[in-house]
């Protein structure tokens, strides 16, 4: 038995113990594959691990020189007006949720004024002061689509054609902008390719698809985020832990986990079991 396989056995031990709503499960060590499903296998909301997507989407345009993460935002949309202090706030900040703009999420964030990116922006930025909110990435997104147009016509040949989801459709904003905080349906096993290509920095079949600093940028730079286990440091995109391990976290129980060679995926329906689901794969790849 391979170690992918003990470490899948065990974990699927455990969900079924705690009753925890998983619906499938991917463990990729080393070389080594194990999978196990508790629901047909159909594509399903992926919900903020699409953030993770948008980090690359960026490195993908910042490789070819078409903007630069470090960049003022203004600089590429020069027509938007803004608030004290959003003239310093660059697409990191916007990736790493530390623009210091106050606009939490809600449930009709995406229709609740006529350009949620416009909105954004015109409010003050109180300095790099950590607030997670869906209409950061969203206007991330906004600003990345002003250099290359289409954000997903931009990624099918790039990354979603190599990774075999050129297919996929992302949800859009009454704008016709990817909602881009979520918004994607995935396989659990089109989830880990994603996950795959994160845990070998950027390569995917002997092909370098993702400069591997992008890459380390999902998981380095800690932004302070608060005092709860797991979600007290946040990078452009990544959460630290739990433990020594990162993670790609979207509500509802999907995970992307990574430690070392190994990487879980996980799909659920459990937002509030995911995190003790998280801290057994750890353990358990650490035993």
């Amino acid at each position: 038995m391979t170690r992918a396989q003990q470490i899948r056995d065990r974990i699927v031990e455990h969900v079924d113990e705690s009753g925890f709503g998983a619906h499938g499960l991917h463990v990729r060590v080393g070389g080594d594959v194990a999978e196990h499903r508790w629901t047909p296998d159909v594509r399903e909301e992926i919900h903020s691990v699409a953030k993770g997507i948008c980090v690359l989407a960026v490195g993908l345009a910042a490789d070819e020189g078409l903007i630069e993460p470090d960049a003022p935002v203004t600089q590429y949309l020069p027509e938007f007006t803004v608030g004290d202090g959003v003239d310093q706030v660059t697409l990191r900040h916007l990736l790493s949720m530390s623009s210091g703009i106050d606009l939490p999420w809600s449930e009709t964030l995406m229709t609740d004024w006529p350009d949620l990116a416009r909105e954004f922006l015109s409010r003050p930025s109180r300095g790099r002061v950590f607030q997670y909110s869906n209409a950061s990435t969203y206007t991330a997104m906004t600003v990345l689509a002003a250099r290359v147009g289409d954000v997903v016509e931009f990624l099918r040949p790039r990354l979603l054609g190599p990774l075999g989801i050129d297919d996929i459709e992302w949800e859009r904003c009454p704008r016709g902008r990817i909602v881009a905080g979520s918004g994607i349906a995935l396989r659990t096993e089109e989830l880990a390719r994603l996950g795959h290509l994160i845990r070998d920095r950027g390569e995917w079949e002997g092909r370098h698809l993702v400069p591997a600093s992008v890459i380390d940028a999902m998981h380095s730079d800690w932004v302070v985020a608060g005092a709860n286990p797991g979600y007290e440091r946040y990078a452009m995109s990544g959460w630290d832990g739990p433990g020594p391990s990162w993670r790609l976290h979207g509500a509802y129980g999907q995970l992307l986990i990574f430690r070392d060679d190994a990487v879980v995926t996980i799909t659920a329906d459990d937002h509030f079991g995911a995190d003790a689901v998280a801290a057994f794969a750890v353990d358990t790849l650490d035993t």
